[in-house]
């Protein structure tokens, strides 16, 4: 009896979640054929999830009406220097688990310690030393604040400390420089960590939002983020037109997600168990 109602209970619960994962699917399925349809249909009583009449108007009117070729450009080369600064990660990483230094402790502490501030605290003496290095309204302007973070070094840190110091001293005594050893041993070492970062990079550079919003007062230097709340703004009536931009905006992400959601994962749980 005891056994027959735990199979009961577990048949309630996988199936509560399969209606919550559908009903949580519902919003984008909506998105994504919206983006197809044409603007008549949105008018129609009741609401149709999927498009009678299909069409790839709103796709092309999104690279011709705005300009998203553009913040698809810069919105890449963003993407491509947060990659880069997954390297310098990597060797801050490197440096506080394998380097004795002065203060190496309380720096790293400090380090930690900024994961607790919210991004906007920062966001004003940031701006301002960016100011002053006149970077304003420079892509540079926007990338470099990006490059490190608290996070991803002490990410690479906790895992780099579970490799052998002998290892090293091995590769030294072979006369091995420390550039050669950490991009020849440590970085094929530490792999599933970069591509834990590397997924959590590409979310967080894809929809970055805020950061190039202030910084930038050029439209050419806008992101897909920035270029989405502008077309709410400027066709706010064209329906179709905004499902496009948000479907172009969501899509990959959804896609990453669904093909790396296990590496995401472990990129959460790593540090505590390293």
């Amino acid at each position: 009896m005891a056994l027959k109602m735990k199979h009961i209970e577990k048949g309630l619960m996988i199936a509560l979640l399969i209606i919550g994962g559908l009903l949580m699917m519902v919003p984008f399925i909506w998105m994504i054929g919206s983006s197809f349809k044409p603007e008549n249909e949105f008018t129609v009583i009741p609401p149709t999830l999927f498009p009678s009449h299909p069409t790839f108007s709103n796709y092309r009117d999104l690279f011709l009406k705005m300009d998203f070729m553009i913040y698809l450009k810069n919105t890449l080369i963003i993407v491509l220097c947060s990659f880069v600064g997954l390297f310098l990660n990597a060797m801050a990483g490197y440096a506080f688990a394998k380097f004795d230094f002065p203060g190496k402790n309380k720096f790293f502490y400090i380090i930690l310690a900024t994961m607790m501030i919210p991004g906007q605290v920062t966001m004003i003496p940031t701006y301002l030393i960016i100011n002053q290095l006149h970077l304003v309204n420079t892509m540079a302007g926007i990338v470099l604040p990006g490059l490190v973070g608290a996070f991803a070094i002490f990410l690479f840190r906790q895992f780099m400390t579970t490799i052998p110091i002998d290892l090293l001293e091995a590769a030294r005594l072979d006369g091995a420089g420390e550039l050669r050893i950490f991009f020849q041993l440590m970085v094929p070492i530490v792999k599933p960590v970069f591509a834990v970062q590397g997924i959590l990079t590409f979310i967080g550079a894809w929809n970055s939002f805020l950061w190039p919003l202030i910084i930038a007062n050029d439209e050419r230097l806008y992101t897909l983020s920035v270029g989405l709340s502008l077309l709410k703004g400027q066709y706010g009536t064209e329906f179709g037109l905004q499902m496009a931009g948000a479907a172009f905006m969501v899509v990959p992400i959804i896609i990453i997600f669904i093909f790396f959601q296990k590496h995401i994962i472990e990129g959460y749980t790593i540090s505590g168990i390293k």
